[in-house]
């Protein structure tokens, strides 16, 4: 439960169905052994306004828990002993170890007494393996309000926990530790104090007086500001005490042994873990009969390290022993191995012969690249060898899927796995460098001298696999890719191994250890023509060995028939990473046993290009009502036709796209495919038109085409849906303006870009916003839409302006005016003489910026355009600044606010307020200015514009260093460093240079501070 809810059996994780239904296991055990009534289970899952049919709903809930928790009871032979029935509710009976909230909070206890008992050093072991249990957010992933009190409480019970982990960690000497642990946590809980007097004690005892103090400043101020108190009398007290020297507050000069702290995250990680609790269903293995576990231990009390090979496993599936320090965490990420493994024998042969016979470390790092197409078992392979020689490599096992060939094009960087592989290793996230050359640098010291076995899965590429590889001898690196790693064998000594299909014996071997032997000797020739009408392909065999599981009681005959009638449907393979004819056979009869809503809906999904759909999507593109679409989907997905990767959000396989594809061109008109492509992009386009009604609520909206029949685009309450919305569908979004090109429907090429135009800037998606507004431009010029055209010219200069190129933006700005005076169109001219306004600001030529600016400023005041004319106060108020103007400057800005604030134009607010701060640290004015720019941060955040508050964050370092304030500075450029990190936006080099500067000469910084207050 710390984390997403999850359960095991023995080492075989379950399949807990939907959200709802893991809302009702959760439900049951959050009581511990106690019954819920259904009234709770039903607020639970469905609040106050609970379906006419949710009593049902929920009792079919129940039934498939029993069946997944107790697969081996026979319904006829008893009642269930996990779910019981008990009056008009359910109890969960599972023994507290099995929880590992249970084991949590024992160890929590456990500490606690520890250290009344005077024994901090195991109070800190036993608080260091709790908070190693913690697997993400509690229950993440629920739904629901009982979900999210829950989490309220659990993130309280962790960030207590973690409170007293650091306190007995400084008790124990470990100060300069946990100072990097303290430093980020009380900024991200300013007014929690027992955070700030831990600090403030960690920092006095590395001899850090002056910043221990800082820190209760801080603190203070956040406490005045925010609550209008002072700080409690503890926290007061160690302030006292430290600038008084008390000698009482160093530590004791002969303290407990040291041991380096565990390099646990202290944010709750959201990767899912290698298991490394007991299962919730059932006792440990080994457990007696008198309730007694091996070694004397109480089955009701949980061992303070469960995890493998008596270690507590951490997040990513290391093993992390309270004495490891840090970098040196031994991880075992290896996913498990497919007990059915068949085959292969040479294989395995070839790639056993890449090591030492006598288990000694090889003397160079190993790299073995298996390489093939789609659906071979490349994987397969790669993760059985591992299992089989992990043994001989003591440091332990590195795994990664690098998505190479994901349909989504979400392939993983080599920035990404670097970090994911040095947290595997145990370092702590803030000690992880930036910049890619360094971060592999700190990797590879880390693996020399060890022992390391690494997975990299799926890699596209040689670049992608290259900064992954050690740097010394005695790794093992395997590699698997659909492409042919020619870089990773002349420039690194891989040893290439290309797969084949598999022989007729092993392909034998492969259904018999799925189906039993003695079903495949009852039908020796049905057998042999699944092998050959599936190609010896595994994943062709292993899809129709799961259909043959599924229904024991039909003859192989029967299922060989229907591959053979079905066969011819796929091309020949001829090359490339396409999958045979063979298995077009095999998706054929699963679409063949389908309904006809459900074969209709999966053809349909040929015509999506995006990289995934979802449910309200799909119904639109089918025509059909919602509540029938995800019946139709959830058909899909328990045909394992369709993935439901996230709760309503679907992908398809990508040969099964290919299927869909050839199935809806050969099953469906031109006219119906035409109609159901339209009703898709334009749900998305009446769907994006919505959330910008709440992003940019005040701007003039984008005339629309008629929706058509069957279209039922989403609606939105808030800004932050809106938001949401967009972020998750933009890489559709961003397809969709091409398809609509591409099918020839220009007005929703244009107008998508278009409506998108406030989500593009907030959150700084500079190359999609350039691409889908050229892709619009480019359909409305070849339309003939001069509307559509001059929209598009404006759309494609804003994104060149906000990606830095403002002399590109002039140019489409001149044309975008020509046609608004052709069309008379007021409305957009003064648009586009503003834009060229700021346009001018932004390349330096400031004469040109004030006169097009009060130009626009008079076209917006005779229009009544009170938005238009905001943004152009506010713009001017920044030309007079770049002028030296201030007194002009001020003025301006101070008139924009009113304005602004009377239109509710919040986003142009934080522009304004930030110009104001930077008007005033010119003039020397650093109170001020300080103040501006957090009203500004405040509006940033409030609307969520993040390259906003990136910038803000700058210019507020800026003013911090001018005014001796050089640790507010780094601390506000650090803050903007992450938000355009986060984004990759070019500003990002700009702040990694003031810091590097900072860091260079922090006196020379404190002494330019000094010198501008004593100038002002």
């Amino acid at each position: 439960m710390l984390g997403p809810v999850r359960a095991w059996r023995g080492a075989r994780e379950l399949d807990l169905g939907s959200p709802q239904q893991r809302v009702v296991l959760a439900a049951l055990l959050l009581r511990r052994g106690r019954p819920v009534p259904l009234g709770e289970l039903l607020d639970a899952v469905w609040g106050e306004e609970p379906p006419a049919a949710a009593v049902s709903v929920l009792r079919t809930y129940v039934s498939r828990l029993r069946k997944v928790l107790e697969p081996d009871r026979d319904p006829a032979a008893g009642q269930p002993r996990v779910v019981v029935s008990v009056g008009d509710g359910y109890v969960l009976r599972i023994p507290d170890d099995a929880l590992d909230l249970a084991v949590f909070q024992h160890r929590v206890a456990r500490a606690k007494k520890s250290r009344a008992a005077g024994d901090p050093s195991g109070a800190a072991e036993l608080l260091h393996a709790a908070l190693g249990g913690w697997q993400g957010a509690a229950l993440a992933g629920l739904p629901g309000s009982l979900a999210e009190t829950v989490r309220s409480w659990l993130d309280e019970e962790w960030l207590t926990a973690l409170e007293a982990r650091l306190d007995v960690d400084i008790e124990l000497g470990r100060h300069h530790e946990v100072i990097v642990e303290l430093i980020p946590l009380t900024g991200r809980h300013p007014l929690r104090e027992q955070l700030c007097r831990l600090l403030m004690l960690a920092l006095y005892r590395a001899g850090r007086q002056a910043e221990a103090l800082a820190a209760y400043r801080g603190t203070r101020r956040a406490l005045v500001r925010e609550l209008g108190v002072e700080p409690g009398a503890q926290l007061q007290d160690l302030h006292d005490r430290i600038l008084a020297a008390d000698p009482a507050l160093m530590p004791d000069p002969a303290p407990a042994p040291l041991r380096p702290a565990s390099p646990l995250r202290q944010l709750r990680p959201s990767v899912a873990p290698v298991v490394s609790e007991p299962s919730v269903v059932a006792p440990a293995d080994g457990r007696v009969a008198d309730g007694t576990a091996p070694g004397g231990r109480s089955a009701d009390e949980p061992a303070a390290d469960d995890g493998p090979a008596g270690r507590p496993t951490d997040a990513a599936g290391r093993s992390d022993p309270p004495d490891s320090p840090e970098g040196t965490a031994r991880p075992a990420q290896l996913p498990a191995d497919l007990p059915t493994f068949a085959g292969r024998h040479a294989e395995l042969e070839r790639t056993g012969a890449l090591l030492p016979e006598n288990g000694s470390p090889p003397s160079t790092v190993v790299i073995s690249a298996i390489g093939g197409m789609g659906g071979i078992g490349k994987s397969t392979l790669a993760v059985h060898w591992a299992h089989r020689v992990a043994d001989r490599f003591p440091g332990g096992q590195l795994y990664i899927n690098l998505r190479g060939f994901d349909p989504t094009g979400s392939a993983v960087t080599p920035d990404d796995a670097v970090r994911i592989f040095l947290d595997a290793l145990g370092v702590p996230p803030i000690r992880i460098p930036a910049g890619l050359d360094a971060q592999v640098a700190l990797y590879r010291s880390l693996l020399a001298q060890r022992r390391v076995l690494i997975l990299l899965d799926n890699a596209r590429d040689t670049e992608q696999v290259r900064p992954l590889l050690p740097g010394s001898p005695g790794c093992l690196v395997i590699v698997t890719s659909r492409n042919r790693l020619t870089g990773l064998v002349a420039g690194e000594g891989a040893h290439p191994l290309t797969l084949d299909q598999m022989t007729s014996a092993e392909a034998h071997d492969l259904l018999a250890r799925r189906l039993g032997t003695g079903r495949l000797a009852a039908e020796p020739e049905a057998a042999d023509e699944i092998i050959a009408r599936c190609g010896r392909l595994p994943l062709a065999l292993a899809i129709v060995a799961a259909h043959a599981c599924a229904h024991p009681a039909f003859p192989l005959s029967a299922i060989a028939d229907e591959v053979s009638e079905s066969h011819g449907s796929l091309d020949a393979f001829a090359g490339g990473d396409d999958i045979t004819t063979d298995v077009r056979a095999v998706f054929s009869w699963s679409y063949k046993a389908l309904s006809v809503p459900a074969a209709r809906l999966l053809r349909l999904l040929g015509l999506h290009t995006g990289p995934d759909i979802s449910a309200p999507a799909a119904a639109a593109l089918a025509g059909l009502p919602p509540r029938e679409a995800r019946g139709v989907l959830t058909e899909l997905t328990r045909a394992h036709l369709l993935t439901e990767h996230f709760p309503g959000r679907y992908t398809l396989h990508d040969l099964l796209r290919v299927y869909a594809a050839e199935r809806v061109r050969a099953e469906e008109t031109r006219e119906e495919r035409d109609l159901a492509v339209g009703r898709l992009l334009s749900w998305y386009l009446h769907t994006a038109d919505a959330a910008y009604s709440h992003i940019t609520p005040n701007r003039r909206r984008i005339p629309l085409e008629p929706l058509p029949e069957g279209c039922r685009p989403l609606e939105f309450t808030t800004h932050e849906q809106a938001l949401d919305w967009c972020e998750t569908e933009r890489p559709n979004l961003v397809v969709a303006v091409h398809q609509a090109d591409q099918a020839g429907k220009p007005g929703i090429a244009w107008r998508l870009p278009a409506v998108l135009w406030g989500f593009f800037y907030l959150r700084s998606h500079t190359h999609d916003w350039l691409d889908t507004s050229r892709t619009g431009l480019i359909a409305a010029r070849t339309a003939g839409d001069r509307q559509g055209e001059a929209q598009s010219l404006s759309d494609t200069a804003a994104a060149l302006r906000t990606a830095g190129r403002p002399e590109e933006a002039i140019v489409h700005l001149h044309r975008a005016l020509e046609l608004c005076q052709e069309l008379g169109d007021r409305k957009a001219r003064s648009t586009v003489v503003a834009n060229l306004g700021d346009a001018y600001l932004h390349v330096g030529r400031l004469g040109k910026a004030v006169e097009y600016i009060r130009r626009g400023l008079a076209l917006d005041r005779v229009e009544g355009n009170s938005w238009g004319e905001g943004i152009a106060l506010s713009n001017l108020g920044d030309a007079y600044q770049r002028l030296g103007r201030y007194d002009d400057a001020l003025g301006c800005l101070e008139r924009a606010l009113v304005v602004l604030r009377a239109g509710d134009n919040r986003w142009v607010e934080g522009v304004a307020l930030d110009i104001l701060g930077t008007v005033h640290h010119r003039l020397g004015r650093y109170g001020e200015s300080v103040e501006y720019y957090r009203q500004a941060l405040a509006t940033h955040r409030d609307i969520g514009n993040r390259w906003g508050e990136g910038h803000t964050l700058g210019n507020l370092g800026d003013v911090h260093l001018d005014a001796g304030e050089p640790e507010s500075a780094r601390a506000s450029w650090r803050q903007a460093l992450a938000i355009f990190a986060e984004f990759d936006h070019p500003d990002a080099e700009k702040v990694r240079a003031r810091l590097a500067r900072l860091q260079e000469a922090p006196a020379d910084a404190r002494a330019r501070g000094a010198a501008s207050r004593r100038t002002a």
